[in-house]
């Protein structure tokens, strides 16, 4: 995308635009790396509350060694990953309006509402990805979909898989995306079998563990699954058992974060208030004032954060 046709662009949608995107931060993170595992939920637009917090933590030399992230959660993570302060903001910030990036164009494209094909391969060209940062080994990251025959959550490693692919698998959103295609079996979003990929890491026992919740502390969701399931993917029988099992999953593991947190095994950030975007919004004022609550709220505990995973203060 030429500069010329990017002004042109933006001055047709400067309504459609975060009118203060000249005031989000910029930069680049540090080389520093702190051991530990990020964990950031899905949610649709609510990601943007996780985009500020990992760019406070980027302002604040917090690069955490290894993140795992679902559907919002996995597409916040590359500009963490790849340590560009802002990017993911921009992005969301001044494309949410692009029929390309989320509209006709990328059902046209991408058979889903958000468009990964212009994302990775228009968009970055106006906006650039440091892949080299992105894919480097020092930094780990793991992107979880569903397999649509098993029902199951499929880890995708950054370094062993085609990771752009992945991260369309995990934010592919059910009922109004058709399935992605991975060696040949079908993915939709991780978060249809487990909507905080908290699971792995709390069996692997690891010392240092951050998660970002999109959705106040005490929201909790109403078990079961939309009739809908049984409709749309009555061929695939263990995904609607996932479907059906996945509200009931995800409070019992918000329960479990939750205590976690009081008895200080575990570093919980979620917004300070009522989160009022919707998965689809489409509300600019609404989704950069969520964007600051995360970094606010983030900047708020910076210190404790450090402290929790014995850094210097």
């Amino acid at each position: 995308m030429s500069a010329k046709y990017q002004n042109e662009w933006k001055r047709i949608m400067k309504d459609k635009i975060y009118k203060d995107l000249d005031k989000l931060p910029s930069g680049r993170a540090d080389s520093s790396i702190t051991d530990g595992c990020l964990v950031l939920e899905g949610g649709g637009w609510k990601g943007l509350y996780t985009v500020g917090v990992l760019d406070c933590m980027m302002l604040n030399g917090i690069n955490i060694s290894s993140v795992i992230g679902v559907s919002a959660g996995a597409l916040s993570s590359v500009g963490y990953i790849s340590g560009q302060i802002g990017w993911s903001a921009r992005i969301d910030l001044t494309y949410r309006h692009d029929i390309n990036y989320c509209g006709l164009g990328a059902v046209l494209r991408d058979h889903g509402v958000t468009g990964f094909t212009y994302l990775f391969n228009d968009i970055t060209k106006a906006l650039p990805l440091d892949e080299e940062r992105l894919m480097s080994p020092d930094r780990k990251l793991a992107v979880t979909a569903t397999n649509l025959l098993t029902g199951k959550i499929t880890y995708f490693q950054k370094g062993k898989c085609d990771l752009f692919r992945a991260i369309q698998a995990s934010a592919t959103v059910p009922y109004v995306s058709m399935p992605v295609m991975i060696d040949g079996v079908p993915y939709l979003d991780g978060g249809c079998a487990e909507k905080i990929p908290f699971s792995r890491v709390e069996r692997s026992g690891r010392d240092k563990v951050v998660v970002v919740r999109t959705r106040e502390l005490s929201y909790r969701r109403k078990p079961g699954a939309s009739r809908l399931a049984r409709i749309c993917y009555g061929k695939y029988p263990n995904f609607v058992r996932s479907l059906e099992a996945a509200n009931g999953n995800f409070n019992a593991a918000a329960d479990r974060i939750e205590q976690r947190a009081r008895d200080g095994s575990l570093f919980l950030i979620a917004p300070s208030e009522p989160v009022t975007v919707s998965r689809f919004d489409g509300d600019m004022d609404k989704l950069g004032a969520l964007y600051w609550l995360g970094f606010h709220d983030m900047e708020r505990r910076v210190d404790e954060l450090k402290g929790y995973l014995g850094m210097a203060v």
